[in-house]
């Protein structure tokens, strides 16, 4: 990993930690004082991701740290762990919350104050795009698997907050017409859709990070990289090269191509470091730290 990628991250992981500390306090005392649901499952929602963000920026400095006896391959599944435990987490967040709303319907409701509900749902709407736009903008030169998910992670906090804002508005003409006695379902029935509908952010996280973490084929556009990149190769090279396997681990990219020689063959040391050099110069054009091993086969 680069010097400004890591520089980069940590930037952001801080940004990120700082924003919801903020929101996740606001998000609790508001939630409690209104008798809200929905605006007290955002401020757990916060206060989780504000951990999960001090964990990304510990793993992040961890990362930096070269291989040795304990991890003699290196550091980098400890980048799919951290999002994988950030899946699971907010998965449990979300479902946690599901089961609030079911047995609130099931109670009848309950009132909530909109008005205050509604000003501090703008505020949050503002401050979460804010730090959505903010982090997105700053992951574009130098990305990494950590500030993805942060980004995903503020993504779906800003959503949350709009619909938030939108009900609660919602509720207030509401209570205006005659059919103000419903109100009382408005805060619940939106937390039930809300969960149905985010519960794929946390699947998709979750399930990303544990194909890096089992070692399985990563995505096609990198694949049809690498085969491009072999392909290229072997039109220079007298040597026929056949990829044996490639997996993407959190920022590093493990590619095990063969080099196929027949019986008659004879292959020198300085084919094999031309070719494996050739190889290389065409792989590191993608975005990961690459990890090229050469077999004879």
């Amino acid at each position: 990993m680069c010097v400004k990628t890591s520089s980069n991250e940590k930037r952001i992981l801080t940004l990120s930690a700082i924003i919801s500390s903020a929101f996740a306090g606001g998000g609790l005392v508001v939630g409690l004082l209104v008798g809200s649901l929905v605006i007290a499952f955002d401020g757990i929602y916060s206060s989780v991701s504000l951990l999960l963000t001090l964990l990304s920026l510990a793993v992040a400095k961890y990362l930096e740290k070269p291989s040795d006896n304990r991890f003699p391959f290196g550091r980098a599944v400890l980048e799919p762990l951290v999002i994988a435990l950030k899946g699971l987490v907010i998965l449990l967040v979300v479902g946690y919350s599901l089961y609030s709303s079911v047995v609130d319907l099931a109670h009848g409701g309950h009132a909530v104050d909109a008005s205050v509900a509604t000003l501090f749902g703008v505020i949050n709407v503002v401050g979460c795009a804010f730090a959505w736009w903010q982090i997105h903008r700053m992951n574009r030169k130098h990305s990494s698997g950590l500030i993805v998910a942060e980004v995903k992670q503020w993504q779906m906090d800003t959503m949350l907050s709009m619909v938030i804002t939108v009900a609660f508005i919602l509720a207030w003409l509401m209570t205006l017409t005659p059919y103000a006695h419903y109100a009382v379902y408005m805060d619940s029935t939106l937390m039930l859709m809300m969960g149905f509908y985010f519960v794929k952010v946390p699947l998709t996280m979750l399930k990303s990070a544990m194909r890096e973490i089992l070692l399985m084929t990563p995505d096609k556009e990198i694949c049809m990289s690498v085969d491009q990149g072999i392909l290229a190769t072997n039109r220079e090279s007298e040597q026929v090269l056949e990829l044996a396997g490639v997996t993407k681990i959190g920022r590093e990219l493990w590619v095990d191509v063969d080099i196929v020689a027949n019986d008659n063959d004879v292959l020198a040391m300085n084919d094999i470091e031309t070719t494996r050099r050739a190889l290389q110069k065409r792989l590191s054009v993608l975005p990961f730290d690459l990890q090229l091993t050469l077999n004879v086969a």
